[in-house]
């Protein structure tokens, strides 16, 4: 699977998304650095196929992306979109991701998944107290549960603290899972992780792409 984005923009004179050219396929991690509090999002909702950009053309495997783009990409942590509530009980957000992917969603199972996954320690942990490396690769485990799902866009993890090393790590090894990642960070996070991606010049836009190849690309 190949995301394809070519100068997609969003809002009046482009303020909330500026003219942005970016890929993303199977078998790798890609990051693009996004600035500001709406341009991550706004930008991880149109590359996972839930809003069309007002200008550009998004595609997949070189075609006009349709609604199985949605299907077949999950979009995780998105800030106010897809994001869970942080009071919540790190048990209930397993729960209900359980029940989205079609299997048993009782807090027993969601206890069960927690254990099978080595973090039954935080199962009444609000899931806003998480640290960050648990809280991602919780809800990247979570998503390909989903049916169909053969992509993920993750927004600002490192809005969660912690060494975007750590993270970034995780979303390199999910894509040698077979799956097409896309993490949306900011520029901090972009230059501690300078020495693990190539150097890319950056786009018009000021966002800008860095991405790795898997030993194994699948």
């Amino acid at each position: 699977m190949r995301v394809e984005l070519t100068d997609v923009a969003k809002g009046r004179r482009d303020l909330a998304l500026p003219p942005t050219t970016l890929s993303f396929r199977s078998g790798r991690a890609t990051l693009a650095i996004a600035e500001t509090e709406q341009r991550p999002t706004v930008l991880g909702l149109i590359a996972s196929g839930r809003m069309r950009p007002d200008a550009g053309v998004v595609r997949v495997d070189g075609a006009p992306a349709a609604r199985s783009l949605r299907r077949r990409t999950a979009l995780l942590d998105a800030p106010e979109v897809s994001d869970p509530p942080p009071n919540i009980a790190t048990v209930g957000v397993v729960g209900e991701e359980l029940m989205f992917a079609g299997l048993a969603a009782d807090p027993i199972a969601a206890r069960r998944w927690l254990d099978e996954h080595g973090l039954r320690h935080l199962t009444r942990v609000p899931i806003g107290d998480v640290p960050a490396i648990d809280r991602i690769r919780l809800m990247l485990e979570l998503a390909v549960l989903r049916p169909g799902v053969e992509a993920v866009v993750l927004v600002s993890p490192d809005r969660h603290g912690g060494d975007p090393r750590a993270w970034w790590g995780l979303c390199r090894e999910f894509a040698t899972r077979g799956y097409a990642v896309l993490v949306i960070a900011g520029e901090a996070a972009a230059t501690s992780l300078a020495e693990d991606a190539p150097h890319r010049r950056p786009l018009p836009s000021g966002i800008r792409l860095r991405s790795t190849r898997p030993k194994a690309d699948r």
